[in-house]
């Protein structure tokens, strides 16, 4: 029997509103870990994931034991995008339980100046995304492209990325990434 870990830890993290950086703060185990285990790139070892699961909290047992519905759901109003994101950058999920999901989308909206943070974003999969309006400064590897209205970008999520909202209005983006990373 094979049990998806990245899945259900996802799943138990967004059920109970944390964030990976938030949980990372309460376990003190680093958010580019929480990630690669949520992605299924690394197996964590018992001690870890006692760890990170102390800091939902929940025990390993219940953990192992606990069967998340699937979703079934195939259509989603503008008011039932979750709100996964916190402060300048909003980041609306489609879909509340991605468990069993190998595919998130999101609505982002980038407020002036708003970045993804000084240190690049790593991951495993793939992810892109079109520019709906204002301009968004993307950054994969050492490659810098400023993006408009109606320009995209798609890459692998192991390149080290970072975004930035760059001039006087928010940046609105719909984007999807495989597997779901948040």
């Amino acid at each position: 029997m094979s049990v998806d870990i990245g899945s259900r830890l996802r799943y138990l993290r967004i059920a109970h509103k944390l964030s990976q950086r938030e949980l990372a703060k309460r376990t003190g185990v680093p958010n580019s870990t929480i990630s690669l285990i949520e992605s299924n790139a690394s197996n964590p070892s018992v001690g870890a994931l006692k760890r990170i699961l102390d800091g939902i909290p929940i025990g390993l047992a219940e953990f192992f034991a606990f069967e998340p519905e699937r979703p079934r759901k195939a259509f989603y109003a503008a008011e039932e995008l979750v709100e996964i994101g916190k402060g300048a950058i909003s980041y609306r999920q489609v879909g509340e339980n991605l468990f069993g999901r190998s595919l998130q989308i999101l609505k982002e909206c980038y407020q002036p100046g708003a970045d993804t943070g000084k240190v690049p974003l790593v991951h495993e999969g793939e992810e892109g995304g079109i520019v709906l309006s204002g301009r968004l400064e993307v950054t994969v590897d050492d490659e810098r492209r400023i993006l408009g209205a109606g320009d995209a970008y798609y890459f692998e999520s192991r390149r080290p990325h970072r975004f930035r909202c760059v001039g006087p209005v928010p940046c609105e983006v719909i984007s999807a990434c495989t597997p779901p990373t948040f």
